[in-house]
């Protein structure tokens, strides 16, 4: 259905491709996962699929790609869209309605189809997706994770025989990336769609994989076969792979309920050792047991309104400097309203944010800037300048920050990016480290980040979780509002839910995501309950047990 034959890819003006030396096949009604570090190429490699490269992104194209016998190189996007659909990663650069139903009709009236097999279709995808009470809803009202299913939804409805992803689950909470994956399951298996999909949190969807293609560095040629084989010698590893190499398990567990039944004797290991604490630059992270800290930022009986609905209700919330707390729950919850409202973009209809002595709602931005930093979801909405250097110089006036102060930053979070590189070339996970870089010159008291792991790969996450721990450590209160379970694990204090604009958990993080069989990381599901440490606390990270057995060891 998809055939790669010796393809590269050269931008205008690259120094080396951005793939090369591509050969591979991805059979009718299988479901191939793409892997590998950010910035190797992922994404140029799925828009060769759908025509995208090069007839819209420019470049050389060399070697054939077909696509149900199609080759892209004379057939433009608008010649493939009978046949193929795509999602990128970023959902509102594909819509071109204003209305959930109005999108998901869109593509099936470019194509003509009849009105009622359009009508029919749209209920199917609504269920499908859980968008049914959100069908009238204006797009630019609903949250990143809604976008995104709707964004998805709007490529099932014409019923294409190859389904092109990019990230398709980054902006889903829990729940909602298991329902779409079942949908791809479903097609794949029922209807014999072909799909394609590229995706950092492998712990989400490496066990439904056919084949699994690596991508192991810039312009280096894929890899390709079967998914435990690709994860023995991938760079990038979900927590469960991660854990069964660590235990010498083979073959390699793909799922949690796998890894469980080969478990007994880690168990065993571990049954008379304690996880270790975790720890941040070269301080030790705050316990429960630390002193009374200052309160960073704290929202008392907090109500936002967004026309005449309540966003948030009654939120009450304390963050203490040197604290790390995540915002956890579904789609459309609140959470990115909450810390809108903590940087001040949103007025409280009712209660109050202090921010220090300030309200945020009511500070100057310039005088804001050292106190609180939003990351948003969108990195785009920080970056404005040509190249990486225009942003880094003008990040370091804005805070009145030593020359450099924000470059060396980018080094960290984003090693090889170029000073010349445009921001609109860049990953979206390279674009989120180089906003971070932007928000971080400041040194804000308070760091706020929105989905901070969106398009990132797994060591591009663990330079993350260093950076912020070291920032804790040195006094930094942190709140992010994330799906990404794994992270909440690694890095966070407390984890806060919120349900439909109410706070309905607040506690440490091994209490909350533990007793929450969504929230839960794959660690603590494979140890857990059973597995808890010799004083009760559960293991929640590989590190938590690579660190234990080499201790006792």
């Amino acid at each position: 259905m998809i055939r790669f034959e010796d393809v590269s890819v050269v931008y205008d003006g690259a120094a080396k491709p951005a793939i090369r030396g591509v050969d591979l096949t991805v059979p009718e009604g299988e479901l191939a996962l793409l892997v590998g570090p950010s910035g190797v190429g992922k994404s140029t490699l799925l828009n060769a699929v759908c025509g995208l490269v090069p007839h819209f992104t420019g470049g050389t194209l060399r070697g054939r790609v077909t696509v149900d016998g199609r080759d892209t190189r004379t057939h433009p996007p608008r010649e493939l869209a009978d046949a193929v659909g795509t999602v990128g990663q970023d959902p509102l650069a594909h819509f071109v309605t204003d209305t959930v139903e109005d999108e998901l009709a869109y593509g099936m009236e470019s194509l003509g189809l009849p009105r009622d097999t359009m009508r029919r279709r749209v209920e199917e995808t609504l269920d499908l997706l859980g968008l049914t009470e959100l069908r009238d809803r204006p797009i630019a009202s609903l949250s990143g994770g809604q976008q995104q299913r709707v964004a998805i939804g709007s490529v099932l409805t014409p019923h294409p025989r190859v389904l092109v992803l990019d990230e398709p689950t980054s902006a889903l909470d829990p729940a909602a990336a298991e329902e779409v994956l079942a949908v791809l399951q479903r097609l794949v298996h029922d209807l014999g769609t072909t799909v394609l999909l590229a995706e950092h949190r492998l712990e989400r969807v490496v066990q439904y994989a056919d084949q699994v293609i690596v991508l192991p560095s810039p312009g280096a040629a894929p890899t390709a076969g079967a998914p435990a084989d690709m994860m023995a010698v991938s760079p990038v590893r979900p927590p469960v792979v991660a854990l069964g190499r660590l235990a010498g398990w083979s073959p390699l567990p793909l799922t949690v309920r796998d890894a469980r039944r080969r478990a007994a004797p880690l168990r065993e290991r571990l049954a008379n050792l304690a996880p270790p604490p975790r720890t941040g630059g070269r301080v030790p992270l705050i316990t429960s047991t630390r002193a009374p800290a200052p309160v960073a930022v704290a929202a008392e009986r907090l109500t936002v309104r967004r026309g005449r609905a309540e966003v948030l209700r009654g939120v009450s919330l304390s963050v203490a400097a040197g604290e790390t707390v995540a915002l956890m729950g579904r789609n459309g919850a609140g959470k990115s309203t909450l810390l809108a409202a903590l940087v001040g973009l949103h007025r409280p209809a009712a209660g109050s944010v202090r921010l220090g002595d300030l309200a945020p709602h009511r500070t100057r931005p310039a005088e804001l800037l050292r106190h609180a930093g939003l990351v948003p979801q969108d990195p785009r909405d920080l970056l404005y300048a040509d190249t990486v250097a225009a942003e880094c110089t003008a990040a370091d006036a804005d805070a009145q920050a030593a020359a450099g102060t924000c470059r060396a930053l980018v080094a960290e979070l984003l090693p090889g990016v170029s000073d010349d590189a445009h921001p609109r070339d860049l990953s979206e996970g390279q674009r989120l480290a180089l906003a971070l870089a932007v928000v971080l010159t400041a040194r804000p008291r308070l760091l706020l980040l929105d989905e901070p792991t969106r398009g990132l790969d797994y060591a591009a996450k663990a330079r993350l979780v260093g950076v912020l721990r070291e920032l804790a450590a040195a006094g930094h209160a942190i709140v992010l509002a994330t799906h990404d379970v794994e992270l909440a694990a690694e890095l966070a204090h407390r984890v806060v839910i919120l349900a439909d604009g109410e706070v309905v958990a607040d506690g440490p993080t091994a209490e909350v995501v533990v007793a929450s069989p969504s929230f839960a990381p794959q660690v603590a599901k494979i140890l857990g309950p059973a597995g808890s440490g010799a004083e009760g606390t559960p293991w929640l990270t590989v590190a938590q047990v690579r660190d234990a057995l080499e201790a006792a060891a």
